[in-house]
């Protein structure tokens, strides 16, 4: 397994249906971990190179409601 980690900002808070979503996208097999910072407006999701590209993780990330809107490079 090889875990890398991407950084997306994103738009505008996360509602609470988006946030709930967000449990079944922590569900998905090859995800670590997802960390939001709300000061920053980013997420920043650990997960396994091996099984999703950080564009599947976009997508998945998408598909709750977040409104994602650029990837950042991880410092």
């Amino acid at each position: 397994m090889t875990y890398l980690d991407v950084l997306f900002r994103y738009a505008t808070a996360p509602s609470e249906r988006a946030m709930r979503a967000m449990d079944a996208v922590r569900e998905v097999y090859g995800i670590r971990r997802i960390e939001f910072n709300e000061r920053e407006l980013t997420v920043r999701v650990e997960f396994d190179a091996s099984r999703l590209s950080d564009d599947v993780v976009a997508k998945l990330l998408k598909q709750t409601g977040l409104d994602v809107r650029e990837k950042l490079a991880v410092a």
